[in-house]
Parts: structure tokens; sequence; C-alpha cells
């Protein structure tokens, strides 16, 4: 389990050979900051946790998100009498439980991508069946134009042209066979991108099967005929496994749900907050 003492985002010391991801800076530095009671007419001995007022009447105010302290003039036309109490305030993620959300939203933007394409294949290939013999003739049309005029009836052994021929000539049950296929695994997909959008632990254990499941065929796929394509995606779906296995705990790995729920609790919450807060202020001194 991780360390209790915790230093504020952007304090830790630098690592030697990896740089250091800080996730509350970043998500700060493109929404914005979240700071409570700038619209307060006084700060109380109990806000000096988020806010306080030092000795020249500037205020300072805590980002709940990043730990950074912002220094800003009373509101010239205050909106309430001091901040909203601690039960009022919804605290926003940081820590682990930020990385968990943006890192797994990611991964649903990756699964949301192939629900598109293999979507889109699937009924090109079932409209393809239904009206293989006018594309048929089309094709070997436009064939035969850009050769000069030779035969349509022409046979090609190699490339895009004979994968195209093996296609007019495939029986359109095993086009439907494909067409289905692909249709289906790109629903399942989809429902992966929806569960690790919303953060469900069984989008988690199903994105981790699925993907599995099918890294075998990306190794005979990169094995046969590699590709710059193939292998970036064989090394994404590779480490979308092993970050579910080992950061997500799935299966009981490494203490499993419980210890999960236990570090994120290190990094949530007004406890969090507390732990981090500036030594000397009137929250330790209480």
């Amino acid at each position: 389990m991780s360390r209790v003492n915790r230093e504020p985002p952007g304090t830790q010391p630098p690592r030697r050979f990896r740089p250091r991801l800080h996730w509350e800076l970043s998500i700060c530095s493109v929404r914005g900051h979240e700071l409570v009671g700038t619209d307060a007419a006084e700060l109380r001995p109990e806000d000096a946790l988020f806010a306080r007022q030092d000795a020249a009447g500037a205020r300072w105010y805590r980002c709940l998100r990043c730990d950074s302290w912002l220094a800003l003039a009373p509101p010239a036309d205050p909106a309430r009498a001091h901040p909203p109490e601690r039960e009022e305030i919804e605290l926003p993620l940081r820590g682990k439980p930020l990385r968990d959300k943006v890192v797994l939203r990611l991964i649903a933007l990756d699964r949301g991508f192939h629900f598109v394409v293999l979507c889109a294949l699937g009924l090109l290939v079932l409209l393809f069946a239904a009206d293989r013999a006018t594309l048929r003739q089309t094709f070997y049309k436009v064939i035969a134009d850009l050769q000069g005029g030779v035969a349509a009836s022409q046979s090609h052994s190699t490339g895009l042209l004979h994968d195209i021929d093996n296609a007019f000539t495939t029986s359109s049950s095993h086009l439907h066979l494909v067409g289905g296929v692909l249709l289906l695994y790109g629903v399942v997909e989809g429902i992966e991108g929806v569960g690790l959008w919303l953060q469900r632990r069984w989008a988690e254990y199903l994105t981790f099967i699925v993907t599995t499941s099918l890294l075998p065929l990306e190794i005979y796929e990169i094995a046969n005929r590699a590709t710059v394509f193939k292998v970036i995606a064989f090394v994404i779906n590779l480490a979308v496994v092993v970050y579910l296995l080992r950061a997500k705990r799935l299966f009981g790995l490494r203490g499993g749900l419980a210890t999960e729920h236990a570090e994120n609790e290190l990094d949530q919450g007004w406890d969090a907050l507390q732990r981090s807060a500036p030594p000397g202020s009137p929250l330790h001194a209480s």
C-alpha cells in the first residue's frame, strides 16, 4: 500500500530515469483550479484548510485538486457571508482516483474508435454481399480503364487486386459471417467504452478478457505480415492489459478491490487535504 504521508502534487522529488506525471496539475491546466470561498465576505478559522487571509489583506485560496495556493483580492461584491460548509463542497478527484479516471476514459475513447470502425466495416461487408454482382461489374470496368483496356477478367496473383478478386469470389454466406462477426465485435467494444467511461468494475473485467483473448491473434498477424499499425495496436492493447491487471488489481491481484479502495482514501477526501496542509496552519494548531 502507498505511504500515508504524500507530498502535494509538484513537490515530489524528480525520478532519475522517467518523468513524473502530475495528473492534478495537468487537469487544472486544462479545466482551471478548484477554489472555494472566492465570493465570501469573510473567512473563518475553520476555512484555513482552503482559504486564508494574510496581514496585508490578500487572500490565499487553495486549489482542492492540485494544492496550489493563489493570491486574490477580497470580492468587491460578496455573494455570501462566508465559504460553504465542508458537507456542501463536492471535492474534485485527485491522486490515484483521478489518474484511474483519466486512463480509463482514454481507453474508453480507444474502444469508441474501434466501435465506429468495426461497425462501419461490418455494414460495408453486408452491403457488399447484398449487391456484389453490380459492384463486381463496376469494379472490373474501372480496372480495365485504368490498365488501358486490359481484359477485366485478367487474374491478379498478389496485392490488393488479388484480395479484392477473392472478395468477389467468396460465398455470400461467408461474407455474411464476416460482417456479423465485425458488427458483434464492434458492439462489444462499444459496451466496453461506455462502461469504462462510467468507471464500472465489470467493464474493466470485460475489457481485460476481450483484449487478452485477441493478443495471440495479433502476435500471429505481426509474425506473418508486420505493419506499423499492427505493432502500435498490439503495444496499446498490451499496455491496457498490464494496466488493468496491475493498477486496477483485477482478480484479487495485489490485494484486489479492497486494497484499491483503501489506497484511494489516502488521496481523496478532507483527511487527505488535511495531511498535505501547510505546517503551522490554524488547522494543525487545533
